[in-house]
């Protein structure tokens, strides 16, 4: 089989866990050996690890992002009356956790260039919820949609003048950076995923939550095992049960050596998309000011119907291929009602983009003939 012939994953965690198997089998026999599954010496050695990596002053291991963007919330006291706002394109479990809390989403356009929170939009919604009077503009998620950083200081000095809360969704992004800041380091707190397919991710779920505030720390680390306080049967709070799990540390703590390689490896892939593809389609903005983390990898064609085409002729060469997102969060059933209780105007980029986008495959052990048959079949749709 030609190299040209290989099959293309749209994800490959195979060809990683071929490079440290034996490592990650040492360290998962040594957390049977312990016993210690549940908050074992493996999370507090990747929690010290993360925390330096990303400049952060604390890193609290939870067991999934949604609960990293629950817990960072919860601490706030977020819930009834609060508007948490929000991109609209994005994955759902940005905006189900505020509803969770009783909290309101209130959905924020996107830029085409970055994908990312539109700030003129942002600024113009907490405006209107504040004029209206029905809502407390309480909190902004910012999401670093598919590995870009948002424009975070335009975030943090919105939040300060509104006295918000700032929270970074990096849960496509860790390892990005922005200025000479790693994600993680900007926000009031970053919420991390590591989902077996993220830039850093687990065999199962995983997550973090990374802050520079050593209260807010204290809370979260009470808040994902049941409110506890210094003790066990001590409960000073209600929590919820998003601890992370010592098998899922031990795998992080194998693979986290390999990120920077994946990071440089993952920027090779998608300057080589950009060469290829130029001229043929909107490729994405590249990030002058740091890292692009790239997590997906996602091109704009001109309709509904060219993506459709281009899909096709993507699939008949056996290149995979997925949209992120087909529909926007404003215009999901779950969120008709938050959505009509704080609508601020239309979201007309969130929903153009739904129509256009189209994600291409993105890991770090693509070579340069798949990335160019990959280009290949988008350029035979066309």
């Amino acid at each position: 089989m030609t190299t040209a012939q290989k099959p293309i994953a749209f994800f490959d965690m195979k060809a990683q866990q071929n490079l440290i198997r034996a490592d990650i089998d040492r360290r998962i026999a040594t957390v049977l050996d312990s016993g210690r599954f549940v908050m074992g010496p493996e999370v507090e050695e990747l929690e010290q690890k993360l925390a330096a990596y990303t400049g952060a002053a604390h890193c609290i291991g939870v067991s999934s992002g949604t609960d990293a963007l629950q817990i960072a919330m919860m601490a706030e006291d977020i819930g009834p009356g609060d508007a948490v706002f929000l991109p609209a394109f994005t994955y759902t479990a940005t905006a189900e956790v505020p509803l969770v809390l009783g909290a309101t989403p209130v959905f924020v356009d996107v830029e085409e260039s970055t994908f990312n929170i539109d700030l003129a939009d942002l600024k113009r919604r907490v405006a209107a919820v504040r004029k209206e009077g029905k809502l407390r503009p309480r909190a902004v998620v910012g999401v670093d949609l598919y590995g870009r950083a948002a424009d975070w200081p335009a975030i943090l000095k919105l939040c300060e003048d509104e006295k918000m809360f700032a929270l970074d969704d990096a849960a496509q992004a860790f390892g990005g950076a922005l200025g000479n800041k790693r994600l993680g380091a900007w926000a009031h707190a970053t919420a991390c995923s590591f989902y077996p397919t993220k830039t850093l991710g687990c065999y199962g779920d995983g997550g973090a939550i990374l802050t520079d505030d050593a209260d807010r720390a204290e809370l979260y680390r009470s808040l994902r095992q049941h409110g506890e306080g210094k003790s066990r049967y001590e409960v000073l709070r209600t929590g919820m049960n998003g601890r992370l799990d010592s098998m899922q540390a031990a795998v992080l703590l194998a693979k986290l050596p390999l990120l920077e390689g994946e990071l440089a490896a993952r920027d090779r892939v998608a300057q080589r998309y950009a060469a290829k593809l130029a001229g043929a389609v909107k490729t994405p903005a590249t990030l002058p000011d740091g890292v692009h983390a790239w997590g997906i990898y996602s091109i704009l064609l001109e309709s509904a119907a060219a993506r459709a085409k281009v899909q096709a002729a993507m699939q008949a060469q056996d290149v995979p291929s997925a949209i992120y997102y087909p529909r926007p969060l404003h215009k999901q059933p779950a969120y008709a009602a938050a959505h009509a209780q704080a609508a601020a105007g239309p979201l007309p980029v969130s929903e153009d983009l739904c129509e256009r986008i189209l994600c291409l495959p993105m890991h770090p052990y693509l070579d340069d003939a798949q990335v160019d048959r990959v280009a290949a079949a988008v350029r035979a749709g066309l």
